[in-house]
């Protein structure tokens, strides 16, 4: 009853091939492939993996790449399903204005957080999760599961751009972060750092407030690393949190207990 699980990000698609569709299940292969080369899985890393029983996938980058994953998956009988935020799921309650227009990927993590967390601690508790990419994403949960609202900011990478095409003479390297810097390339690098920084002490301080109750934070993405030495609020860094989400999801949808 194996599980391909796909995360398709702006820059990347991502996927691990599970043993089965459960929190607890063994990874038995992994991958990742920039978008313009998704064409290339039929023929390549996928040539040789086991045919997955299920497929769950999370995408945030259009129908377009969901048609050309579905065109390499065509070497397998098995029926692609993607993620589709909804009213409610997993024991999560979406408080979105729309439901259905909260990004994938940020309804998979804030679901794979919560069951993180619900593991871990063994009861419930209000969430921060973070997301650190192309854009940064702050989210907060209640200890009810109701997912109350969420931050988007610009990532590292965008901030730099738009400075750099917005402001003259800021064609500098990446530099360090620093609580007091002294040159351009540091001063741009830890502006970027502190303003996400900022944001999630911000949301950790919302959140608290709102709950009387000290919030959980979880961080996950690829440039998360970038965050840990500067954050002042304690915080799980986590490397897959989207898969934890699809895991989570594939065993209510799929039924795999075993």
């Amino acid at each position: 009853m194996s599980l391909l699980a796909i995360d398709v990000g702006n820059t990347r698609l991502k996927w691990a091939l599970y043993d089965r569709a459960h929190p607890q299940a063994f990874l038995l292969a992994h991958g990742a492939e920039f978008l313009e080369n998704i064409d290339r899985l039929a023929e390549g890393a996928w040539a040789s993996l086991p045919a997955p029983k299920h497929m769950l996938g999370c995408v945030v980058a259009g129908d377009a790449i969901k048609r050309r994953v579905h065109e390499q998956m065509d070497l397998w009988d098995v029926q692609p399903q993607w993620v589709v935020p909804s009213t409610m799921e997993a024991g999560l309650t979406n408080g979105y204005d729309h439901p259905s227009r909260l990004g994938a990927d940020r309804w998979v993590a804030m679901i794979g957080a919560r069951a993180r967390m619900l593991a871990q601690c063994g009861r419930s508790r209000p969430l921060v999760v973070v997301m650190v990419g192309t854009a940064v994403t702050v989210e907060a949960i209640d200890a009810q599961g109701h997912f109350l609202g969420g931050l988007i900011l610009p990532g590292h990478g965008i901030m730099l751009r738009a400075l750099e095409s917005g402001t003259a003479g800021l064609h500098v390297p990446t530099g360090d972060v620093r609580p007091f810097p002294t040159n351009t390339s540091d001063a741009l690098t830890s502006g970027g750092t502190y303003a996400i920084a900022g944001a999630c002490e911000r949301m950790v301080q919302h959140l608290r407030t709102h709950t009387g109750q000290e919030p959980v934070c979880i961080m996950t993405g690829g440039a998360g690393w970038k965050m840990a030495p500067s954050m002042s609020v304690s915080f799980e860094l986590v490397e897959n949190l989207i898969f934890d989400g699809l895991l989570t999801l594939a065993q209510s949808r799929f039924g795999d207990a075993s």
